[in-house]
């Protein structure tokens, strides 16, 4: 198939990327859609810190072989990190890191068993140094966030650099994705954070609603017409929705229960390592359902973002601060905040309340940037989380415009 090629600047990043390339559907939104989402202002200044961000980040956080490093957690890797990594990359037009990123990560993440065979393609979540002072992988389990962010990124990239190698492999890892990470239960299926055995406990499921990328599954459904990556969209909005009732203010949560067989969902117990709050890991359904709704113009997109967003616009407007972390009560966990958070608030507040935003971002995420980093240059989650924030929907759309036509509903 010939590959028609388009220009688009984002954010003074000039992408140059393909056309119609893997899907031919028409598609016209329907009558309850909203309009296209268009462009807001954005601070000049924050087209300098993306590009000198990216800069900053690749000689900081890259080694020369492609292994992320996590400066804050005893120099570890994670799979997170390396998929973030090669998503910045296909935007910031960086061929190199992205085949370094993902090289590495291929020899070095991938699941083997007892004998050193391959169990599947999808990528162990830690690896660091062991107790006996081995670089290894130091917990087996993938976390499937990671694997989706590295298949979207594989698409992007395969078209954009002419690498059908890419887009082979990110079909290979679909495939894997959905056989070990997906579960089918009464014409429901649902996505689970990782290995079947850790997150199904009978008829309970545990979920983390910041895994869920509708954006993604309608882009793996053009590539990957075999599974019905269509009914993962409509489980996302449907956990998504219901799983913010456990908040009495209607925020999500980082981890949430969900009973197969009632269809109720219900805080994690009290001495679980993975808690049912607003934290650090929920922060991230703003980005997410933003960017389905600036790319395939999904109104349930909006629909979530203007009901669950008031919580804290309501907050800013009275403290001119948000807390990192708010309990189900709607309370205050902790007295400090988060950069990291108000990069993906900004992204999903331009369309929503651009005054809004453009405060956060004058007081907030400008103040914490200096030379190449936001807050220090040891922090890998915020630089990440900042970046992407600043990089908008919006953004990402416009340079995707016309390449992966929506698959119809």
């Amino acid at each position: 198939m010939g590959i028609k090629k388009m220009t688009a600047s984002v954010l003074g990043l000039t992408l140059t990327m393909g056309s119609g390339v893997m899907s031919s559907c028409q598609w016209r939104p329907s009558r309850s859609s909203p309009p296209p989402l268009t462009d807001r202002t954005i601070p000049p200044e924050a087209t300098i810190s993306l590009k000198e961000s990216w800069d900053a980040y690749r000689k900081r956080f890259i080694q020369a072989d492609g292994r992320i490093i996590d400066w804050e957690a005893e120099e570890r890797s994670t799979s997170e990190g390396q998929a973030y990594a090669m998503f910045r990359a296909v935007f910031a037009d960086d061929p190199d890191s992205f085949d370094r990123t993902l090289k590495w990560s291929e020899s070095n993440l991938q699941r083997r068993d007892n004998q050193g065979k391959p169990m599947d393609s999808l990528w162990a979540w830690k690896w660091g140094k062991s107790a006996s002072n081995q670089w290894v992988q130091l917990d087996p389990n993938f976390a499937i966030d990671a694997d989706i962010d590295a298949c979207f990124a594989l698409i992007l990239a395969s078209d954009r650099w002419s690498r059908p190698d890419y887009l082979a492999l990110a079909k290979t890892k679909l495939k894997d994705l959905w056989n070990f990470s997906t579960l089918t239960h009464n014409d429901q299926t649902y996505l689970l954070p990782g290995p079947k055995i850790a997150f199904q406990q009978g008829d309970r499921l545990t979920l983390n609603p910041s895994y869920l990328a509708p954006y993604a599954f309608r882009l793996f459904a053009q590539v990957d017409p075999d599974r019905d990556w269509m009914a993962l969209v409509d489980s996302s909005y449907a956990i998504l929705e219901n799983s913010a009732s456990l908040s009495n203010v209607g925020l999500p949560s980082d981890w949430v229960n969900f009973d197969l067989k009632t269809g109720k969902y219900s805080a994690l117990e009290s001495g679980s390592p993975l808690k049912t709050q607003y934290g650090f890991d929920a922060t991230r359904v703003w980005w997410r359902i933003a960017l389905d709704g600036a790319i395939f113009n999904e109104a349930r997109s909006m629909n979530y973002l203007q009901a669950h967003l008031k919580p804290l616009q309501n907050r800013w407007r009275k403290d001119r601060k948000i807390p990192a972390q708010i309990d189900l009560q709607g309370n205050p966990m902790v007295n400090y905040e988060a950069t990291s958070q108000y990069g993906m608030l900004y992204s999903a507040l331009r369309p929503l309340d651009p005054t809004m935003a453009t405060e956060i971002y004058q007081q907030k995420i400008k103040p914490t940037y200096r030379s190449g980093f936001w807050d220090n240059d040891k922090a890998y989650y915020t630089q990440n989380l900042a970046w992407f924030g600043l990089l908008a929907p919006h953004d990402i759309a416009q340079a995707m415009k016309g390449k992966f036509p929506p698959t119809p509903k």
